[in-house]
């Protein structure tokens, strides 16, 4: 048996990882769904594994490009706002709490 690696175009990588992304759905892990084609294209789970996030890096979305950007900037203000929010209503809390039991332990 030789040492030498196999090489192998990057379309058949590209197909190879799409099957292990369709095919996940169907198993509980992604690990299961490539130890279960990797056999079948003679290649090493491992080598499989790493097409595949590299497939998935590629063709990720770019951030900016995102559809819903203003959306989560939108939801990112709110949620800073409802923060603020909280912090001043836990501060009179406390300060009217404290005020009461002042009021209950003077004589």
């Amino acid at each position: 048996m030789s040492n030498k690696s196999k090489r192998f175009p990057p379309e058949f990588r590209d197909r190879a990882a799409r099957m292990v992304l369709e095919e996940e759905k169907n198993h509980p892990s992604r690990w299961s769904a490539v130890m279960m084609i990797a056999p079948k294209l003679d290649i090493h789970p491992d080598t499989l594994s790493k097409w595949t996030r590299l497939h998935e890096r590629a063709n990720a979305p770019a951030v900016n490009e995102l559809p819903d950007r203003e959306k989560i900037r939108q939801l990112e203000r709110e949620n800073r706002e409802l923060r603020q929010a909280n912090e001043i209503l836990r501060k009179a809390s406390a300060y009217f709490a404290q005020a009461e039991l002042d009021r209950i332990f003077k004589p």
